[in-house]
């Protein structure tokens, strides 16, 4: 075998196993949160815990957010990645609140993150999957 034939042996491997580790690691930064999670929520403003139904399709994000203090909302989002963020208006005493949640899924079974409630403050979440 020449030097150059060797080289070029070489250089196919490398780029062979360099595709191959790309692959690996955009096929583990896939993540799928349909299904049902218990979100433990602190705010300004409290705490408190809400269950979020999610259905994905693609990067596309819907579902239906359910607590205690907000009441019953569909929602909307994203996931690109391990980012998922979504967000949802409900109507508390006749006051529209927009309510927006970004996050980052650790695993497939849980995630965290923040959001924002307009006019009442900003907080943390942590989720886990229930089903």
């Amino acid at each position: 075998m020449t030097v150059m034939t060797w080289a070029r042996a070489v250089a196919a491997l490398a780029l062979a196993v360099t595709l191959s580790a790309g692959s690996q690691a955009a096929a583990q930064s896939k993540v799928d949160v349909t299904g049902t999670w218990a979100f433990d929520v602190n705010t300004d403003a409290g705490a408190g815990a809400s269950t979020v139904t999610f259905k994905q399709d693609g990067e596309r994000l819907t579902g239906h957010y359910s607590g205690t203090t907000l009441g019953e909302a569909d929602l909307t989002g994203t996931v690109k990645g391990q980012a998922v963020e979504f967000s949802f208006s409900v109507n508390i005493q006749g006051n529209p609140l927009d309510v927006s949640y970004r996050g980052t899924a650790e695993g497939q079974d849980a995630m965290k993150g923040s959001l924002t409630i307009t006019a009442i403050g900003n907080g943390t979440f942590t989720a886990k999957r229930t089903k």
